[in-house]
């Protein structure tokens, strides 16, 4: 059908069908449909062979086995630890096969918690505790058992037997703060491993690689009775590394198998890690450098801390997030590994509570800053340490993060030595204890000696920490902060049978062990054991009274005095043992009944003053100390300063009311002589002068009572700084003295200025001014010696006759030349009373009982040389009767209560030629004895003004 150009098709218009045309079309149709289709079936069949396999183009170079072990990583990541047990255990791990089993009879024990049926509040009061008397059987590294009458016939034929005579068994001491080993004695720039200083954020460095254990001070400390210590990094870093507790006990002669690092772990199995922060002035004085490095000041540390912290949650989230994917899909489909940072593990593990975080903290802001930073990252801290403000704001210390606030890891009265000590109390323990918290006693070693770590427990409990924490706090208390609770620190079956039988009560002054084992093994083989009177252990102690108001008084009168030290005009006489003390306008006016002055004060409004045990005694002198040149030790500003190239009169640098002197009038430190240092604590070039510490001022009456006291110069291993050698300082004063002694004495050389080194050297030579000179090494005393000797027959030769009269100070060596110091003539004044080898010029000094037979002072007064006792460091004006007590108990009776406070008072004047004090004026009154702990000062006479300090 034919239709027009532009005109569609009528509807009605069909066309005739072409049959063959339209199967040509339908099957060209049907053959592309069946082309797609295979087509879609060949994509479909690719995509899902693709989905089927595990992701990632990767995948097939991935180790399964790497990825298995990693999923096995993961498990531990989020499993914490447990205290590891104690009862229950058939043996300790770190038992040695063949060692014997040990049976202590008749010991006075200390189990270390309450009898049972205590209530926590009773028990936090002390009720429940005591001492008492039973058997111990230490058997395959454990305590067996506790108990009255075990019968050695029970026991294994190779039992081994030891009577403990009725004495003291505590379980073994631990110091939760030490650098035993890794900063080794004597120092030496060579063993010093104490801070890894590249970085201050060094959570990756690890104490035991640095442990050096042949270090002798780790036997020093285990002559203590410490059986374990936890060894820290240092605190120059924020973050200084992590710490590992060790048992002190090292190779085959303390019963080991095996000379090594691994052998001295306290637990083999590792269960908790422990690591070491520190806040406050280390950080920024060690890496603060403005414009190019910090943290210059507490903030910077306090983002130095949180930007750690932060490091390590990325770390812990990215490992969280791969381990919850790996156990969902399975490891065959992850197409990495486990992320790991060996810089941020360690501080991931420890916001996984895996690691107990110890901070060194002693600020109100480093203490609450830290305290932020716990909650913001939630991780707890087990301690902090020094800790000197944390009595202050034990609210603060209850905000931390975690089920408990951190214990306070504390030294009893070690402060002012720098600005962050300077604010502290002795007092802290207690106040702390009565405030719900935990006072920890530790050493820092060898910022203390160890070995006397119980003495800062002793000390504690004299400053009022009941009898129980006192000892709570070197035994059980640092034990659970440990994590290592259920195993050390008491005396009881099933834990490790580290114990110590004393030669008196662990808490009273010169305790010394008889015997210690560590797990199970006696560790000494012929101690020395000294000879005290044995007093069978009473009740608990009751803690000591504090008088600690001051007032200031004319007239007092005094009662239960029985023990008088004074001149015999101020003895007693018959009424010795309750005399009475009357006190007008400062004077002591009647020693005795004074029964007129009572009936006198019992009428009017003079304070009467009734005590028990009372002591009246000379007042303390500390020679050679920095007290009156200085307040805060490492600030310049508060200190008078010191240098070798300079000679200087301590006289001119006086500086009165600091708290340091303070302290020393408030314990009984009422005279010091100082003299200007050369280089450092310790050391003195230049003259000393005498003057009392209650004093306001050089110009009010009576301040000063000795203008320049003796000529001082420096031998110790400090001489060095200013001579280039010890030869040279020694020729150095040998040529100065010489050059004095060929002086015409009759020509006036110090009409111009009578003040110059040459003046007082003048006099040292006329014998008018004594030469005292600071010196440990046996080897340089024997060269003193000889320059004495040398300048002696200088003096002879050109005078006719005269001599030097020479004072050692330091001398801790001297014992090695005490004939020839008695036979010259020189005296020795012991500073400090115990050395513990902590210098190279110091490395024969004798550490006592039970490692040697006595220590310097016993060989010097057995060899007639005249000794006192002084204070190396300031902090310990308050320890100076306890110090003069140590002496005392440890003198196997060669020393009187007399004689050994003549160490800390009239043997210093004899020594250099001074007249004493005048008993009338200048006295101390005691509550208890002042070698004791727990003595108290409760009337004070300075010798300054009309008044007496009397503390209620």
């Amino acid at each position: 059908m034919d239709y027009g150009k532009g005109e569609l098709p009528p509807y009605s218009a069909v066309a005739t069908p072409d049959w063959r045309r339209r199967w040509s079309v339908r099957r060209s149709r049907s053959l592309k449909f069946i082309a797609l289709a295979c087509l879609a079936f060949i994509v479909y069949a690719q995509w899902r062979q693709i989905e089927s396999r595990p992701k990632g183009a990767l995948v097939s170079q991935l180790s399964i086995e790497k990825l298995h072990e990693d999923l096995r990583v993961c498990s531990k990541l989020r499993s914490k630890p447990q205290d590891p047990i104690g009862l229950g255990r058939e043996r300790n791990a770190r038992y040695v096969d063949g060692h014997k089993p040990t049976l202590i009879k008749n010991a006075t024990i200390w189990i270390g918690q309450p009898s049972e049926g205590t209530s926590a509040e009773d028990a936090r009061a002390g009720k429940g505790f005591s001492w008492i008397n039973a058997d111990v059987l230490l058997e395959y590294g454990l305590i067996k058992e506790v108990r009255k009458g075990i019968d050695v016939r029970s026991l294994s034929s190779d039992t081994l037997v030891w009577d403990a005579k009725g004495r003291q068994l505590t379980s073994g001491i631990i110091d939760m703060h030490s650098h035993a080993g890794v900063d080794s004695l004597p120092g030496l720039v060579g063993n010093d491993d104490t801070n890894e200083m590249g970085s201050n954020i060094t959570p990756y460095v690890r104490s035991i690689d640095g442990l050096n254990i042949f270090d002798h001070q780790i036997q020093v400390i285990k002559s203590g009775g410490v059986t374990t210590s936890l060894v820290l990094p240092g605190s120059s870093n924020n973050i200084g590394g992590e710490a590992f507790v060790i048992k002190h006990a090292v190779g085959k002669l303390d019963g080991r198998n095996e000379t090594s690092i691994a052998d001295l772990l306290a637990d083999p199995d590792r269960n908790w890690r422990y690591i070491k922060m520190a806040c406050g002035e280390n950080s920024k004085r060690t890496y603060g450098l403005p414009g190019e490095h910090g943290p210059t000041s507490r903030l910077g540390e306090s983002w130095e801390f949180r930007h750690a912290f932060e490091q390590a949650a990325k770390l812990l989230q990215t490992q969280d997030d791969w381990c919850t994917q790996a156990e969902s899909v399975g490891v065959e489909q992850m197409s990495s590994y486990l992320p790991q940072d060996l810089e941020w593990e360690t501080l991931a593990a420890v916001l996984r509570g895996q690691v107990h975080v110890n901070t060194h903290c002693y600020t109100v802001p480093d203490l609450e800053a830290f305290v932020d930073h716990t909650n913001e990252f939630k991780f707890p801290v087990r301690a902090f340490h020094h800790a000197h403000q944390t009595f202050l704001v034990p609210e603060v210390l209850k905000r931390a993060y975690g089920d408990s606030p951190p214990a306070s890891a504390l030294f009893a009265d070690n402060m002012w030595y720098k600005a962050e000590a300077y604010i502290g109390s002795e007092y802290a323990g207690k106040v702390l204890y009565e405030n719900g918290l935990t006072p920890i006693y530790v050493s820092d070693n060898p910022v203390l000696n160890a070995q006397h770590v119980v003495f800062e427990a002793a000390k504690a409990f004299g400053y009022g920490l009941p009898y129980h924490a006192a000892l709570a706090a070197v035994t059980t208390a640092p034990a659970e902060r440990l994590g290592l609770g259920q195993r050390l620190g008491k005396v009881k079956p099933g834990f490790d049978a580290d114990v110590v039988v004393w030669d008196s009560d662990p808490l009273s002054v010169g305790a010394a062990p008889v015997q210690v084992w560590i797990d199970g093994t006696a560790q000494f083989d012929d101690p020395v054991e000294l000879k005290k009177p044995f007093t069978s252990p009473g009740p608990v102690p009751e803690v000591p009274a504090v008088a600690d108001e001051a007032v200031l008084a004319s007239d007092v009168v005094i009662t239960g005095v029985s023990t008088s030290f004074l001149s015999p005009e101020f003895q007693s006489g018959s009424h010795a043992r309750n005399s009475t003390v009357a006190i007008s306008n400062g004077r002591i006016t009647c020693v005795g009944v004074c029964e007129e002055e009572l009936e006198i004060a019992s009428k009017s409004d003079t304070k009467i003053i009734s005590l028990q045990n009372g002591y009246l005694t000379r007042p303390f002198t500390v020679f050679g100390s920095l007290i009156g040149l200085n307040a805060i030790d490492a600030e310049k500003n508060t200190d008078n300063g010191g240098s070798p190239d300079v000679f200087s009169r301590g006289i001119d640098g006086l500086a009165f009311e600091t708290k340091k002197l303070h302290y020393a009038a408030k314990y009984g430190v009422t005279r010091a002589i100082s003299a200007p240092k050369y280089t450092g604590q310790g050391t003195h070039q230049g003259t000393s002068v005498g003057f009392r510490t209650a004093a306001k001022h050089a110009l009010e009456d009576g301040a000063i009572f000795a203008d320049d006291v003796a000529v001082h110069y420096t031998l110790d291993l400090s001489a060095k700084r200013g001579s280039t050698s010890i030869s040279n300082a020694v020729n150095t004063l040998r040529h100065k003295l010489l050059e004095a002694a060929a002086a015409d004495p009759s020509a006036n050389t110090t009409t111009t200025d009578p003040y110059t080194e040459a003046a007082f050297l003048a006099k040292v030579v006329d014998g008018s001014l004594p030469l005292a000179v600071s010196v440990h090494s046996a080897d340089a005393i024997a060269a003193l010696l000889k320059v004495k000797k040398t300048v002696e027959k200088a003096i002879t030769s050109s005078r006719g006759t005269g001599g030097i009269s020479l004072v050692i100070i330091g001398g801790a060596e001297s014992f090695l030349l005490a004939d020839e110091l008695a036979a010259a003539n020189v005296g020795v004044v012991l500073s400090p009373l115990l050395s513990y080898r902590n210098g190279w010029d110091q490395r024969r000094a004798l550490t006592g009982a039970p490692l040697t037979n006595g220590t310097a002072i016993d060989k010097l007064v057995a060899a007639g040389v005249r000794v006192a006792v002084s204070i190396d460091e300031d902090w310990l004006v308050r320890d100076v009767g306890l110090l003069a007590g140590i002496a005392y108990k440890n003198s196997q009776g060669k020393l009187s209560e007399k004689d050994a406070l003549d160490l800390v008072s009239d043997n210093v004047y004899e020594i250099l030629g001074l007249d004493g004090s005048d008993d009338a004026t200048e006295f101390v009154v005691f509550e208890g004895s002042p070698l004791e702990i727990g003595s108290r000062v409760r009337a004070l006479g300075s010798g300054v003004g009309e008044r007496v300090t009397v503390f209620v």
